[in-house]
């Protein structure tokens, strides 16, 4: 059932094409040159992407220590595999953006104030011990964080996919390195869009409860999300030096710049919920994995770090 069966046939999920592997890649991205605003003139849909940078450092070692966990349970072969890929794409992920927290206090918006929280709530709240006290058992608490990293992923594949296709950002001169970052770290997640969904079949039990512990967790992740991102972006906005403290988050300001192609509709976002409410569901069927793989084989900071590998080999 791993996502190695996913091929590249339509927009989605089709027919196999051979096997595919689940890999991290080597990455290198220069920060040099930068800006705190990337997107020309646009600090709000700047932080409201920004927001990524606070989430995913210790999101995605959460992911990678709930994997762990769950490894010794998977019999399948193959998921074993792209499960294996998934850890690794996602440490890899998770180094990188803190590299973009540490650029940001270059430029003067420290992050720890907000990034503390999110530490507490993935190596705490999450944790591998249920939180106070809790009486659940040590294999349904293992299920229900296997629920949670399901439907996160659900919306990083949406995210994915939409920053591969965002022309609005091109067109408005966004930073061309953070723009990789962001587009190489998306089409990483339409190409393992499978695997966490996969994981938690696999592991979470038979069934109708099976199925209600999957809703259960994306019920607790979307407002969980919503919160977070409101939370960030807000954090960033009243942080920002160039800005003069300026207010915090904005629906108006959100919307206008969801009108010029800078962020994602709401109708993106939400529609992915009831579709993954629906028990013939599977994340094949979120966005393009050939725009993904081919991304992936041009992203300029791939090239570069392969380029640099090459040329240590041949030394």
């Amino acid at each position: 059932m791993g996502s190695s069966a996913v091929g590249f046939s339509g927009t989605g999920g089709g027919r196999r094409l051979g096997p595919y592997a689940i890999t991290p890649r080597r990455v290198a991205f220069d920060w040099k040159s930068t800006p705190l605003h990337w997107i020309p003139g646009e600090p709000a849909a700047t932080h409201v992407i920004n927001v990524l940078h606070l989430l995913l450092p210790a999101g995605e070692r959460w992911f990678v220590q709930v994997f762990k966990e769950g490894l010794p349970l998977v019999t399948d072969p193959e998921l074993r595999k792209d499960v294996k890929g998934f850890m690794g794409q996602e440490a890899t992920h998770s180094v990188q953006h803190s590299y973009v927290l540490d650029h940001l206090a270059e430029q003067g918006l420290p992050t720890e104030a907000y990034t503390r929280h999110v530490d507490f709530l993935f190596g705490g709240l999450l944790g591998q011990t249920p939180p106070f006290g809790a009486p659940v058992t040590a294999q349904e608490w293992l299920r229900f964080r296997l629920s949670i990293v399901a439907a996160i992923e659900q919306f990083t594949a949406v995210l994915g996919d939409w920053v591969l296709r965002a022309e609005g950002l091109d067109r408005a001169g966004a930073d061309e390195v953070m723009l990789d970052l962001l587009r190489w770290h998306g089409a990483e997640e339409v190409e393992h869009r499978s695997v966490a969904f996969d994981m938690y079949q696999h592991c979470g039990g038979s069934g109708l409860p099976r199925y209600a512990r999957r809703i259960e967790g994306m019920v607790v992740v979307a407002p969980m999300l919503a919160w977070l991102w409101v939370w960030g972006a807000s954090y960033l906005m009243r942080n920002d030096p160039e800005t003069g403290g300026r207010p915090g988050y904005s629906l108006c300001g959100h919307n206008q710049a969801v009108a010029k192609g800078l962020l994602p509709t709401w109708r993106e976002l939400g529609t992915a919920i009831p579709r993954y409410f629906r028990r013939s569901y599977h994340p094949s069927q979120e966005g393009s994995l050939r725009r993904a793989v081919e991304y992936l084989a041009a992203s300029p900071a791939a090239r570069t770090a392969a380029g640099a590998v090459g040329r240590a080999a041949m030394s």
